[in-house]
């Protein structure tokens, strides 16, 4: 969505979602003059869907974005990410910084602050589905459209909620995100010289809102907006501010 020859902004969804997740983002940004652009992340919705854990792997996914910039005929991006999505983002900051002009990451945490906070034990208590989704088939079973409807009641009109649903319908790619995040874990941390923002909706079932900051050895330029009346799924609960701190920075 935008103008071709405008500033490329590549938006990443999170789990369990899908490039719908961005539907209140992507026309601000091409009103702005960017070429804005969400993708299903790999194992969601009309992107591959490879088998097995391994194809999980951080490494991999940072490469898809990479190429998916380089395919969109950009050296660069603003890239901007929401849970996994953001998870992703920061570690293409880190491994592939040619790649990222500006970060924008909501409500997730830098690696090294995810890595440090989940083992203190309210972080434990909130994150306790990671552990549930290393189980075999039991998580896909478990992960059933009711529950799914019920996550998303709040967040979606009944028709995006159907084009999450399709873009889950294989419930074992999204859950291999969290198996390959245990099992090959991406501890190779660099620091990050990119800009970044880190948008933050304090009212996250699943994240302490403690986990905001990161460590200004690994992300030195770095600013935290919070918004307190919002919760995980910040950009959907608070669009209109989300929107503003967007353009704000991407600009």
């Amino acid at each position: 969505m935008g103008p071709r020859d405008g500033p490329l902004a590549v938006l990443l969804h999170g789990f369990p979602d899908c490039w719908i997740s961005w539907r209140k983002q992507l026309p601000a940004l091409a009103a702005a003059g960017f070429r804005a652009v969400a993708p299903d992340l790999r194992g969601y919705g009309g992107s591959d869907k490879p088998r097995g854990v391994k194809a999980y792997r951080m490494e991999k996914l940072c490469a898809d974005i990479a190429l998916l910039i380089e395919a969109l005929g950009h050296d660069r991006a603003d890239v901007v990410g929401h849970d996994w999505g953001g998870y992703v983002a920061w570690y293409l900051a880190m491994w592939r910084p040619g790649r990222v002009r500006r970060i924008a990451a909501l409500n997730i945490p830098h690696p090294q602050r995810m890595v440090r906070g989940l083992w203190t034990p309210r972080q434990l208590h909130k994150s306790w589905y990671v552990f549930f989704f290393q189980l075999p088939l039991l998580p896909e079973r478990f992960m059933t459209d009711e529950r799914l409807q019920r996550l998303f009641h709040r967040i979606y009109q009944a028709e995006e909620i159907s084009i999450v649903l399709q873009a889950v319908r294989d419930r074992s790619p999204p859950i291999h995100y969290y198996r390959a995040a245990l099992r090959h874990p991406s501890l190779r941390w660099k620091r990050i010289d990119a800009p970044a923002l880190v948008i933050w909706g304090e009212r996250d079932r699943w994240l302490g809102a403690e986990l905001a900051q990161p460590d200004p050895r690994w992300v030195p330029d770095v600013r935290v907006e919070r918004i307190a009346e919002a919760g995980h799924w910040v950009q959907a609960e608070a669009a209109e501010r989300v929107n503003e701190l967007l353009l704000a920075f991407l600009r």
